[in-house]
């Protein structure tokens, strides 16, 4: 019976919290099919499918910005987890003096406004020729993201237990076998949990690309800000619901395909 109740009291929790996560959503999915919504109406007017249209209409900007911002993001994700993999490597798994001031410095990108970063690198994108480029974008959306890989592949290398690393070289492995064969298999969840973070906030930044892009590289989240300011609200809440599906869906999958217990992922333990 106590069982029973555990399993009830479980699924009333998860209920809640997707609830609590997905009811803001039914405002934008009512207004993405609506055509009329005139104030003080509960309910539109009129129904629509202008706005499904849109994001499937091959002369918008829609399709091309999907895919400028999903090839941005992953390119973020991957080069984020390889420069956070030597500097989580550092700072998780060895004991130094300026230890603490290292793992400061990695933070510092998050602690200081991105802005203000980006104005004063502009200089240096505009002189090399990235300003307006796609590559000039991912660059510059590396100051948020690797922190946080670092970060997470610093927490994981804490726990991690270099004995394997050991023996595989004591066996005749080479570096790059211990790294394909050893280390990255046994921090696959970190490297994932590390590469959805760093996918998730470029996914979703629009100041940096802005800036840096110069209007040039068109990604979703600037189409999300030119709709709400040109009070389209019916283009808004399609694209905002486009913008809003894959990070849920990449989370759910994460939840669902990454272990369960958290500190095995995160390697948050004596870090």
């Amino acid at each position: 019976m106590t069982g029973h109740r555990v399993v009830l009291a479980r699924w009333a929790a998860l209920t809640l919290l997707l609830a609590g996560t997905l009811l803001p959503l039914v405002p934008l999915l009512v207004w993405a099919a609506s055509g009329q919504w005139r104030y003080p109406a509960l309910i539109p007017q009129q129904a629509s499918l202008r706005g499904a249209r849109l994001l499937g209409d091959p002369r918008s900007q829609i399709p091309r910005a999907l895919l400028t911002s999903a090839l941005v993001g992953l390119s973020v994700a991957l080069l984020a987890c390889a420069i956070g993999y030597p500097a989580g490597r550092a700072i998780g798994l060895y004991r130094f003096r300026g230890r603490r001031a290292l793992q400061f410095l990695l933070l510092a990108p998050v602690i200081v406004p991105g802005l203000a970063s980006a104005v004063g690198l502009q200089v240096f994108f505009i002189r090399y020729g990235l300003a307006d480029t796609t590559s000039g974008v991912v660059l510059v959306q590396l100051i948020p993201t690797v922190p946080y890989a670092a970060t997470v592949l610093g927490a994981a290398f804490a726990n991690f237990d270099s004995d394997y690393e050991r023996q595989a070289r004591a066996l005749g492995a080479g570096p790059v076998q211990i790294l394909l064969r050893v280390t990255v298999p046994l921090l696959r969840p970190a490297l994932a949990l590390a590469g959805m973070f760093a996918f998730l906030i470029s996914w979703s930044e629009y100041v940096l690309t802005l800036l840096i892009g110069g209007g040039q590289v068109i990604t979703l989240p600037l189409l999300l800000f030119a709709a709400i300011s040109s009070s389209d609200l019916t283009a808004a809440a399609a694209l905002a619901v486009l913008v809003i599906a894959p990070p849920l869906l990449l989370v759910t999958l994460a939840v669902r395909l990454l272990p369960a217990s958290g500190a095995a992922v995160a390697g948050l333990g004596r870090l």
